[in-house]
């Protein structure tokens, strides 16, 4: 294969492989931490929302961290990246956690209505945000996944 061919830029561009490299970890980390905590695997740990450390957070924060070391913190692309971190990360930590919330009080709500034998609905999904610490957590293992593939 080509060096100079769109599947070889895109597998060896060093930006692309740290923000994949965050958000893989912290894929694995939640996955990790389940078993152990809850001794079963369940796949959706993998490939869902929410949970510790944010993957979300770890994905950007990493993408950001290489286009500033790579790029430099002077450039255009660094503070469009800036920019797309802090929105992801707020609506990781902010929105989406509300989100969760809500679902956990409607969820209530239903088998409060469910065990009165008046209707049945399929639960919604109460784990969709981050809160601070798997934010902050996340934010953190991208650093170090950017700045480790950096010195490499």
């Amino acid at each position: 294969m080509q060096e100079s061919g769109v599947f070889w830029q895109f597998f060896h561009n060093k930006c692309v492989v740290a923000a994949f490299c965050g958000w893989f970890i912290a894929q694995v980390i939640k996955v990790v931490r389940g078993v152990i905590l809850e001794r079963r695997f369940n796949f959706k740990w993998f490939v869902g929302t929410g949970g510790m450390p944010s993957s979300h957070a770890a994905g950007v924060t990493a993408l950001t961290t290489a286009v500033g070391l790579y790029e430099g913190v002077h450039t255009a692309l660094f503070a469009i990246t800036l920019m797309f971190t802090i929105i992801v990360i707020c609506d990781a930590q902010g929105v989406r956690r509300s989100t969760g919330q809500q679902a956990e009080v409607l969820n209530t709500i239903m088998d409060d209505i469910y065990w009165k034998k008046k209707i049945q609905e399929d639960k919604l999904k109460e784990l969709v945000g981050h809160t601070p610490i798997q934010v902050f957590i996340g934010i953190f293992l991208g650093l170090i996944v950017a700045f480790s593939l950096y010195l490499l």
